[in-house]
This record gives structure tokens, C-alpha cells and sequence, in this order.
């Protein structure tokens, strides 16, 4: 495989070659600068005022062209336009049916441009990284800070794709015109709810919309999936045919996420209650909790291997593992067995298909679509931890049935049991094995052939979806000059060592970051039971509706941010000020002198709860941009990777809050923060260090 800047050059379009950034030619004036500063021949400051000059150059070419073109463009439209005028006048079915491909004709070369637009801003992030990388300064900020909004500058016009909407609009208008005669009187602007059904605008839709990669609600929620997409873009990328996606076998994905985060939390009001019924310290429902993370550590590895191969047969796996686990979980009362009881929660945990519903939607999910499917996942997960702890609070009762019994304790297993074997006759009926026909098929084809529907699929990778940290050493083997680059040093990562060291020093903090939220989380969460039944005397019932409320806080938030805060901050800024209010509400959880109350627990508990989901969508939101895109395929991706991290967070968090119990319940909460408050302080500190590295 070649190094990026053969690859940049394999995917230029070939009649618009001259027009493109000259990355060899900066490459090679990079190390230039670096010999003649080493040799004491060049002064730094001289570098910089040179090499903004030359930067300044390549992008009023870019821009020259893309102005140019989209020139072009509306001339051809407005001769098209003068063909339509004639035609309301005399209609001719043939003459239309010419006139509706001569408009999609145009909406294919704005593709081409589109695609054009993208390979450059690539090039021109790299070649800031590579420049930053040898100089070890900062030279990407101040490029960009000095002209992002300088009235003479043109780097926006490259990001922005100014005057792009126009054309797009008036080939959407002038093609609902031509579709529809039937004697309407309504045009698209009358209809805004009934978008245009057209491949051509559809691609040009995908192209722009991922081109802005606007800050918009749908897109913050999905940033919390932390489904990896590659970086360069190509319109000879992964071959996802629409009429090989399936809706049911998507939908049973999202269900099977949320009946296992119900699964998760349904048994937290109750966990301390059931452990005393076994002979055991009500603390030991930290480990009954945490013992379905323990297996979730491994179980996500070998699922996200065995989904190269299949994601019928890991789901089919998945259900039967919950289904026994419940059952297992549900029995361990009338056996009176805690071993039982902790063998149904790691026959659970076993069963965690995540890693598999985040392969399948980042491998079988049309791209027009992807977002959404995203946002989806993150709903379905946010859903499930709402209804678990509010399922428990509805069932209070208890009666037997034969030697069987049936209470609050037992209730969650025999639930989730009916639950997991309902989805698994579900799968088994509706399910499709996506073809993988399609893996190897579009790597030979040339780069010249920029057709529509594979341009979608090169223009719709984000544009500004990595930062100068995104790629890693490996894709600038070229400092030694050469080009070429093994196939071994650029696949994904084969191992989890592989992967680690693969990791900036920017990733490392975003991967302590979400540690850290997913700690403070699950200690509040799962010790909610024992520490409001030590202080305030709460039910089962009370305890599940507070942990539901916290839960049905997720997407309301998630709207206001994803809407609006991260609309009008940087992410960066939303990142430190997310830390420190976490840092906040978890110094105000301690209880250090008096009577410690209701509204102090509930209101410290709220911010914390609160501040970590921000964090963890702007988290993830960074961590995607910031990681290699050798970490967006494979095994061993990113999205293993921070489930991982948190999976590991959550396992320490409920072992810590086992290990509190020995000190006596007076001291559990006390103890449980105090690591909180630690990796807390030191995850605000790592994000100050790295803080100009994040985008």
C-alpha cells in the first residue's frame, strides 16, 4: 500500500491535475526548511512567512479553479433553464426526459468539484501536520486563526465550498419541475417535508451535508456511537449498495442494544437487597453489578472478531448467553447460590454484542443514512438505561409458582429471560447476512472513473473529521523520502499492543477522559442503592425512579448541546468545562461535616450525571478526530478501544465499591469518591497539557 501523498495523486482527477495542491512540492520544501535551519542558512521566522506565502498560493489556486467551475456549472444551467422555458410552452415527454439527465449531467460534475474541494482540504491538513510534526510548533493554529475570518482570505472558501448550495439548489428545483406535470400547482419550496427522490440529488445532498459536517443535534449524538470512518477520501470506497442494506436486520441491532442496557441497569435498585438474601454484605452487589463488565472485557474482542466473518451467528450467540444468564440470575434465590447468581451476570456479560452493533452499522449502513443509524444506537442505549432501573421499580411483588419464586429480586432475570428468548425467535426470522461479496470487488477499478454514486461515497467521509494528530507516524513514512510504505505498516492494527501504540498523546488523554467519566458514573450509579438506603432510608421504588430520571436526562441534554452550546463553543472548551463541572459535582457528593440530605445527594448526583454525558459526547466526538484511521477497521478499532476503557472503568468502580464495604456503610461513599476526585484532577490536568492539540 502507498503512502498518502502517491495516494493523493492516484485520486486526483486527471484533466483537473494542475489545479490541485502540490503536496510533493511542499513536502520536499519542508525538508528543506529543516536541513537549512539545522545548517544555520534560515531563520525560523523567515520559514514561517515563506511557507505561509506558499500556502497562501496553493489555496488562491484551489479557489481560483472551484470559482471557475462553479462559473461553468450555472452557465450550463442557465442554458438548460432557456430549454425549460420553451418546453412549458410546447411539452414533449422525450425532450423532457432529455432535459431531467442534461440537469443530473451537471449534478455529477458538482460531485466531481465537490470531490476535489475534499482531496485538497485533506492535503492541506496534512501538510500543516507534517510542518507542525517537524518544526514542533503550532504553526496550524496560527494559520488557521489568521485567516478563518480575515475579509481577504480564502482558506474559507475551501472549507465552506461558498456558492456550492446555489448550484445544488437550482439543479434540485429545475429536477421536481421536470418530475412531476400531473397538473400540480406546488413546487419543492411548498413541500419542504417531501424532499425530491432523485439518486443525483441525493449524492449531492450525502456530499454536502458531510462536506459542513455541521455541529447539528443528530450529529453530537452520534459522535457517542464512536463508529470510525477512514480519512482520505476515494470514490472507490467500500461498495454499500442500497438494495443490500436491510431495515428489520438494522432495527434488530438497535434492539438488541437496548434490551442490553436495560439488561445492565434493571438490576441496580435491587442488587444490594438480593445480595443480603443470600447471606451476603449488601456492598456485594458492587461485584454482582461489575461482574457482567468483567466478562464484557473479553467478550468485546472476540465479538468484534467474529463480526469479520458473520453478525447473524455472534447476535444468535449473544441472545442465548442473556437468556441462560438471566435464568441463571432469576434461579439463584431458590438455590440460595450466590456463585449461581454471579455465574448468570458473566454469562450476561458474555453475551454483550455491542462491538457487533457498532461493526454493522459502520459496515452495512448506506452512508446517506449512517448519521442517523448512529444517533440511533446512542438513543437505543440511552433508552434502555432509563427503562432498566424504571422496569425494576414497577416490579414489586412477589408470589411463587411451584418451587419457583417470583419477587423484586428474582423478577429482573425472569423479565430479561422472556425479553432475550422473544428477540432471539425475532432474529431468527428476520435477520439477513449482509453479502460480503462486495469487500474486494471495487479496489481494482480506476481512479478516473468518478461516477455519481461512487463519488457519494468518497465525498461523504467527513471533511473535517481529523485533526492534525489523526494520522500517526506510519502515514509519514516518507520522511526519508520515500513514497512506498508496506502493507503490514499500514493495515489496521492486528493486536491490542499494535493498536495502543498506534495512540498520540492526545488519544491517551481522550481514552483517560472517558475512564474517568465512566468510573464517576458507574460509582454513582451502582452504590445509589446501598448509600440512599444507609442515609435516607429509600425503597426500591424510590431509588428506581431516581436512577430513571437520571437515565431520561441523556437525550434532552444531548439536544440542548448537540443544538446549541456546541454551536456557539469549541469543542475543546466544552471538553475542560464539562471536566470541571464533574469535578464539581463529585466535591459536592462528599459528606464531610453535618447531616447529609436529600437535595445535597440528588443536586450533586444531577450535575455530575449531567456534565459526564456532555463530556463523554464531546469526548467521543474529539477522540474520532483525533485517532489514526488504522484504528477505523480491524479487530482492534477505536470503537474497541473506548469500550474497553470504559468497560475496564466500570469493572474498578464496582470492585472499589465491594472493597468500601469492609470499612462499614457509614464510610462507602466517602471512600468511592475519593478515586473519582483523583483520576478527575488528573484527567483536567492531561486536557490543560494537550489542550492546543485538540480540534
Amino acid at each position: 500500500m502507498v503512502a498518502f501523498g502517491k495516494k493523493l495523486k492516484e485520486r486526483q482527477i486527471q484533466e483537473w491535475q494542475g489545479y490541485y495542491i502540490n503536496y510533493k512540492l511542499m513536502k520536499k520544501k519542508v525538508k528543506q526548511y529543516t536541513l537549512q535551519i539545522q545548517a544555520g542558512a534560515l531563520d525560523r521566522r523567515y520559514v514561517l512567512k515563506d511557507f505561509s506565502r506558499m500556502l497562501d498560493n496553493q489555496i488562491e489556486k484551489i479557489v481560483l479553479f472551484l470559482l471557475e467551475q462553479q462559473g461553468l456549472l450555472a452557465s450550463r444551467i442557465e442554458k438548460l433553464n432557456e430549454q425549460q422555458d420553451s418546453l412549458q410552452e410546447q411539452p414533449d415527454i422525450s425532450k423532457i426526459s432529455e432535459l431531467r439527465e442534461a440537469y443530473r449531467e451537471v449534478g455529477r460534475d458538482l460531485l466531481k468539484l465537490l470531490f476535489f474541494v475534499e482531496v485538497n482540504a485533506i492535503g492541506l491538513r496534512k501538510i500543516l501536520k507534517k510542518f507542525d510534526k517537524r518544526f514542533g510548533s503550532k504553526f496550524t493554529d496560527y494559520y488557521v486563526k489568521t485567516r478563518a475570518n480575515h475579509p481577504y482570505s480564502q482558506l474559507q472558501q475551501v472549507f465552506k465550498h461558498v456558492g456550492v448550495g446555489a448550484v445544488v439548489g437550482a439543479i434540485s428545483r429545475n429536477l421536481a419541475e421536470l418530475q412531476d406535470r400531473q397538473g400540480s400547482y406546488l413546487s419543492i419550496y411548498d413541500q419542504p417535508a417531501l424532499p425530491l427522490q432523485d439518486p443525483v440529488v441525493d449524492s449531492l445532498k450525502s456530499a454536502v451535508d458531510r462536506l459542513t459536517y455541521s455541529t447539528n443535534f443528530l450529529h453530537f449524538l452520534a459522535q457517542h456511537a464512536l463508529i470510525m470512518q477512514e480519512e482520505l477520501p476515494t470514490p472507490i470506497e467500500e461498495h454499500i449498495e442500497d438494495g443490500s442494506y436491510h431495515f428489520m436486520s438494522l432495527l434488530l441491532n438497535l434492539a438488541s442494544t437496548f434490551l442490553y442496557m436495560v439488561n445492565t441497569y434493571i438490576i441496580v435498585p435491587t442488587a444490594d437487597d438480593y445480595s443480603i438474601s443470600l447471606g451476603a454484605a449488601a456492598t456485594v452487589c458492587g461485584v454482582i453489578i461489575g461482574a457482567m463488565a468483567v466478562a464484557q472485557i473479553f467478550s468485546s474482542v472476540y465479538f468484534s472478531a467474529w463480526s469479520n466473518k458473520s453478525y447473524f451467528k455472534p447476535l444468535l450467540f449473544s441472545s442465548i448467553a442473556l437468556f441462560l444468564g438471566n435464568v441463571l440470575y432469576a434461579l439463584a434465590l431458590d438455590f440460595n447460590s450466590i456463585t449461581i447468581l454471579l455465574i448468570g451476570r458473566l454469562f450476561c456479560g458474555l453475551g454483550s454484542a455491542r462491538a457487533v452493533n457498532r461493526r454493522y452499522i459502520s459496515d452495512c449502513v448506506p452512508l446517506k443514512i449512517r448519521m442517523q443509524a448512529s444517533a440511533g444506537f446512542v438513543s437505543a442505549s440511552a433508552l434502555g438505561m432509563a427503562c432498566g432501573p424504571a422496569l425494576a421499580g414497577l416490579l414489586q411483588t412477589n408470589f411463587k409458582i411451584y418451587k419457583l419464586t417470583f419477587n423484586q429480586n428474582t423478577l429482573p432475570g425472569w423479565v430479561m429471560a422472556f425479553a432475550w428468548l422473544a428477540y432471539l425467535v425475532w432474529l431468527w426470522i428476520s435477520f439477513r447476512e449482509p453479502s460480503r461479496e462486495n469487500d474486494e470487488n471495487h479496489v481494482s477499478e480506476g481512479s478516473n472513473n468518478v461516477e455519481s454514486e461512487n463519488l457519494e461515497k468518497g465525498l461523504a467521509q467527513p471533511l473535517l473529521l481529523t485533526s492534525e494528530e489523526n494520522q500517526q507516524q506510519d502515514d509519514d513514512q516518507d520522511y526519508d523520502g520515500s513514497e512506498e510504505a508496506s502493507e503490514e505498516s499500514r493495515g489496521p492494527a492486528t493486536s491490542i499492543g499494535s493498536a495502543y501504540r498506534l495512540l498520540t498523546p492526545s488519544v491517551k488523554v481522550q481514552l483517560l477522559i472517558y475512564f474517568m467519566l465512566k468510573y464517576a458514573m458507574e460509582i454513582l450509579l451502582s452504590e445509589s442503592s446501598v448509600v440512599t438506603t444507609n442515609y435516607f432510608r429509600w425503597s426500591t421504588g424510590t431509588v428506581a425512579i431516581f436512577l430513571a430520571g437520571l437515565g431520561l436526562t441523556v437525550l434532552p441534554v444531548n439536544i440542548f448541546v448537540g443544538s446549541y452550546i456546541s454551536n456557539m463553543f469549541e469543542d475543546r472548551q466544552i471538553l475542560l468545562a464539562s471536566e470541571i463541572m464533574v469535578l464539581l459535582g463529585i466535591l459536592f457528593s462528599f459528606h464531610v461535616i453535618g447531616k447529609y440530605t436529600v437535595p445535597q445527594y440528588v443536586c450533586s448526583g444531577l450535575v455530575m450525571f449531567v456534565s459526564a454525558e456532555v463530556l463523554e459526547g464531546v469526548n467521543l466526538s474529539l477522540l474520532s478526530r483525533v485517532m489514526s484511521s488504522r484504528l477505523s477497521r480491524g479487530t482492534y478499532n477505536g470503537g474497541l478501544l473506548s469500550t474497553e476503557a470504559g468497560t475496564i472503568a466500570r469493572v474498578i468502580a464496582d470492585g472499589t465499591i465491594t472493597l468500601a464495604g469492609f470499612l462499614g456503610q457509614n464510610k462507602l461513599l466517602n471512600f468511592t469518591l475519593l478515586p473519582s476526585l483523583l483520576i478527575c484532577v488528573a484527567s483536567i490536568i492531561a486536557t490543560c497539557c494537550t489542550y492546543n492539540s485538540l480540534y
